[in-house]
């Protein structure tokens, strides 16, 4: 049931009438746990089992580690009086070491099925070859596995919530209906966004009643998100699936073009998708965080992945960036560092200081590489993005003695326009990994992308990829429409465009959505015969 399909929006107009008809105002929630299994049951009944075992398993733990911290306090206060500050302290260490082990087992086995499915088959290939330059005759058998549907968005969802019950910072949920369907709410299974439980869970919880202006507002970042998917980036995913089918026998001008092509596809499908999820999750009442703003215009790539993927990043910050860069190994390393003879130099100082954040940065971003995909090339991306980071906070001294020096205005529109393209072109290197077969093509790409540019043999084999000239017009004016709202957007960043939108005349209004909907039934890439390409991020 693919979000741009027929079956998708009948689903959702459906459930939607029955959620907001429905008499028990104190169990509408229901209505939405009904059709979150309804929706994973049409993906592959096999994948069921799956999500209700990390369901029942996230469940259990959390209300273990919550008996366990309640029982503890019950112990404290019977023996306030006797107990001394030492033992009190003794107690209290082996109360949160218990509950870390509770945590932690309850992390393995989730994290460890996500990683067994999606990645034994790669370490088994791995090893079989490192086996084999040795001489040595053993062979890892290989499995034939499968991935369910949006298995890591409900893992690290699930996963983020045990962390935060271990943390106090919620409490458990006692109903485990509910919990469900915190962990399966249809609209973001596919591609996220990943959601935090306080944030989401009492939205989902409680009743809403029919809103226009909320109903509005869905349908509008609905169509704005089948507007990038079905006119932008399943129109693209045509030439670059052509070239990736056959990559080698292209040049570095034909790939070059594939990478900005990738970045345009990409942007669109997954943002777009993203859109279509807030707003049926608008729809019904329910605000859902924002998962993109403008990463196109970030100023570095720290900027970039603060505006990509947002909630990706804000899980990894707050459940393994800060538990890294605040332990006492990533502390005690600095603080050796600071009482070195090169730790009393200024540069020593500086690199001393920012040494925990920009190991756990580049730890970070390599797990982020290893989420992508089961594929060295991946394991590469995500060392590129992190050595970016990690350069850049260690060597942020030399770069401002070197904008002081050439005095260079670093608030000027002109210097923030050349941040802007120097991201983009580190975002792009980036995406070679992602585009390129394996790492070995990767490695090859950046090779011919300065060694064989040539602009009658790239327009040859561009004109080949299955696309017409018409398309790529399509393209470009799709990309022009996604450029000016971004600008938009960029320039009142304290409201959305619906907003601004709303406070047009009412002719005006209704013109732009009438434009918008031609534009997506006349341009859009649907119908009898079509394949809809599947969302990039949908097996993740």
């Amino acid at each position: 049931m693919n979000y741009t399909s027929l079956n998708f929006i009948l689903f959702v107009a459906l459930t939607v009438l029955i959620y907001f008809l429905f008499p028990l105002k104190k169990q509408k929630w229901s209505v939405l746990l009904v059709a979150s299994y309804v929706f994973y049951l049409f993906a592959g009944y096999k994948y069921v089992a799956f999500i209700l075992f990390t369901t029942v398993s996230t469940y259990l733990f959390a209300l273990w580690i919550n008996r366990i911290g309640v029982k503890s306090k019950e112990t404290l206060k019977l023996n306030k009086q006797t107990w001394d500050r030492d033992k009190k302290k003794k107690f209290k260490n082996s109360i949160k070491h218990k509950k870390r082990l509770v945590m932690a087992l309850v992390l393995v086995v989730n994290f460890g099925i996500l990683a067994f499915l999606k990645y034994y088959n790669f370490f088994a290939g791995s090893l079989n070859d490192v086996m084999g330059m040795f001489g040595i005759g053993f062979s890892a058998p290989t499995l034939k596995l499968f991935l369910p549907l949006g298995i890591s968005f409900y893992t690290f969802q699930s996963m983020g919530y045990i962390v935060d019950v271990y943390r106090e910072k919620v409490a458990p949920e006692k109903n485990i209906a509910k919990l469900a369907l915190f962990v399966s709410f249809f609209p973001q299974i596919i591609q996220g966004p990943i959601s935090f439980y306080d944030q989401l869970a009492h939205q989902l919880y409680e009743p809403h009643n029919f809103d226009f202006t909320r109903f509005k507002y869905g349908m509008e970042l609905i169509l704005w998100g089948f507007f990038k998917k079905l006119i932008i980036a399943d129109r693209a995913v045509v030439a670059i699936n052509t070239v990736t089918a056959d990559y080698a026998a292209y040049n570095g001008t034909t790939l070059t073009f594939t990478i900005l092509l990738y970045a345009l596809q990409l942007y669109a499908d997954f943002s777009g998708g993203i859109d279509i999820s807030r707003g049926v999750a608008q729809i019904f009442g329910i605000d859902m965080v924002d998962n993109f703003k403008r990463p196109y215009f970030a100023k570095s790539i720290n900027d970039y992945w603060r505006r990509w993927h947002i909630t990706l990043g804000a899980w990894l910050k707050n459940y393994l960036f800060y538990p890294l860069a605040m332990s006492n190994l990533f502390i005690n390393a600095s603080k050796r560092m600071k009482g070195t003879k090169f730790g009393a130099t200024k540069a020593g100082t500086h690199i001393a200081k920012v040494l925990p954040t920009s190991i756990a940065s580049l730890i970070v971003f390599l797990v982020v590489g290893i989420w992508h995909g089961a594929n060295w090339k991946y394991v590469a991306f995500g060392i590129w993005n992190g050595g970016i980071i990690m350069i850049s906070i260690l060597l942020k001294p030399v770069f401002d003695w070197v904008l002081a020096k050439l005095r260079i205005n670093a608030q000027s529109f002109a210097y923030g326009v050349f941040q802007m393209f120097r991201t983009f072109l580190v975002v792009l290197v980036g995406y070679v990994f992602d585009v390129a077969p394996d790492f070995a093509q990767a490695m090859n790409t950046f090779k011919l992308a300065f060694t064989d540019q040539s602009l009658s043999v790239g327009w040859s084999q561009i004109s080949e990829l299955g696309l017409e000239k018409f398309d790529y017009a399509i393209i470009i004016f799709g990309m022009i429409v996604v450029f000016v709202a971004s600008v938009i957007q960029e320039r009142h960043s304290s409201t959305t465009i619906r907003e601004m939108l709303d406070r047009k005349p009412f002719a005006l209004r209704g013109l732009v959505i009438f434009a918008g909907l031609m534009l997506v039934l006349v341009f859009g890439i649907y119908g009898p015969g079509y394949d809809p390409a599947a969302f990039v991020y949908m097996q993740f």
